[in-house]
């Protein structure tokens, strides 16, 4: 019994200790899952590309898809699929000047010597290979480093680069679209192999000669600009985009030559613009001139038309009157002919009897008047001699002589023919 009672003493020591192992054991699991439960999963966001370095072997595991991720306690970096690099003034004091320790812009210089400060921004988007993603991570390791270390960096330079292709009143004018686009071909792919010389020149304000270092652009045989070194952020697969300058703040000296230069610029375009005025009021007038010069001489033109419109008209009348006097004359002649012809004919017929007539009687009758006044006969008588009869006998002669005479100048037979 009391064997049995030993032995059955160390079975209870013997479970005992076993379910104090075992508890320890679940107590440590528990704990080991406390502890590491953030680090078993890991959720990717859509606008993250994110990797998993594994914590035994060390191997990377990229993902670009949004989703929860097994992380197995392995150490997880994110990086964001698209950033922006700001270089712009974070503060100012109280005079409006830049802080230093906010100012982030970036520094300028011209081919004239001049200075300024560029403020602005440029967005970038990281590669979604592998490859690249990798060489990325290994090198820089995180976001910022990415940012500082070769965005900033490559940007930085090709800023440099750019300036003393231009002078600052170009950068300031005609030049400011070129400006742009300068640092944003350089910064994606690679800045410009350049060579330079000296020049001398006027200065547009003072007129003082000075030597200005002018820089060019080396270009290639196939006409295309050479490049000193490879676009980095190519190289690593960032497509960099959207280069803006929101201000570019020159030195106070610098200020001043340019707004004195867009003074003069300014008064020449004037002067320029006057001069056209000037020159187009004297277009103008002369213009104005020859318009009023034609119009009086289209004036007496139709003056002159007008005038021999009614010459013509005028001629054309004496000429149809003229016509109308030869219809006349000839309507005259014609009617005076056939007059003729008719007097002619009817003297013909016989021989104007009737006005013969007339006329005789007209004669006759006058004669008559006359004749009778006369004393044919004389009041006192003597007989014998007969002298009285003769007397008689005369007038009566004479009457048949007159008698006689107008017949034959009527020409009137007045003798009874014979049948």
């Amino acid at each position: 019994m009391i064997l049995c009672s030993c032995k059955g003493g160390k079975m209870e020591k013997n479970l005992s200790l076993s379910k104090v192992v075992f508890s320890g054991i679940g107590i440590v699991v528990m704990l080991g899952i406390l502890i590491f439960s953030g680090k078993l999963l890991e959720n990717v966001d859509a606008e993250e590309v994110t990797v998993i370095q594994s914590p035994i072997k060390g191997d990377l595991e990229w993902y670009v898809v949004q989703g929860l991720k097994w992380q197995g306690a392995g150490k997880v970096t994110s990086y964001p699929k698209r950033a922006i690099y700001e270089f712009s003034c974070g503060g100012k004091d109280d005079k409006g000047g830049c802080l230093a320790d906010k100012d982030r812009r970036i520094k300028i210089r011209f081919n004239d010597g001049g200075h300024a400060y560029m403020s602005g921004s440029i967005q970038y988007e990281i590669p979604l290979d592998a490859k690249n993603l990798t060489d990325l991570h290994v090198r820089f390791g995180s976001r910022e480093a990415i940012q500082k270390q070769l965005v900033e960096t490559v940007v930085n330079k090709s800023v440099y680069m750019t300036g003393p292709l231009m002078s600052s009143k170009e950068s300031y004018a005609e030049k400011r679209n070129s400006l742009i686009s300068l640092v944003e071909d350089q910064v994606a792919n690679g800045v410009y192999r350049t060579t330079q010389r000296d020049e001398k020149t006027k200065d547009p304000l003072t007129g003082a000669e000075k030597t200005v270092t002018i820089v060019q652009i080396v270009t290639g045989k196939d006409g295309l600009m050479e490049r000193q070194e490879e676009g980095q952020l190519i190289a690593f697969g960032i497509k960099p985009f959207n280069f803006s300058i929101t201000e570019v703040q020159y030195d106070e000296t610098v200020e001043e030559q340019i707004q004195s230069q867009q003074k003069l610029i300014m008064q020449v375009q004037t002067a320029m613009a006057e001069a056209k005025q000037a020159e187009q009021r004297v277009i103008t007038v002369t213009k104005e001139g020859e318009a009023n010069a034609a119009k009086a001489k289209w004036d007496q033109e139709v003056i002159k038309a007008r005038v021999v419109t009614e010459a013509e008209q005028k001629k054309e009348v004496a000429k149809l009157e003229k016509e109308a006097a030869e219809f006349t004359k000839q309507k005259d002649i014609l009617l005076g002919q056939g007059e003729a012809e008719r007097k002619r004919l009817v003297m013909s017929a016989d021989g104007a009897l009737e006005k013969k007539l007339v006329t005789y009687e007209a004669v006759m009758g006058r004669f008559a008047q006359e004749f009778g006044k006369q004393k044919w006969v004389s009041e006192f008588q003597m007989s014998g001699g007969g002298c009285g009869t003769e007397k008689g006998n005369a007038a009566v002669t004479l009457i048949d002589l007159l008698t006689a005479k107008t017949a034959k100048d009527l020409g009137v037979d007045m003798e009874m023919k014979k049948k």
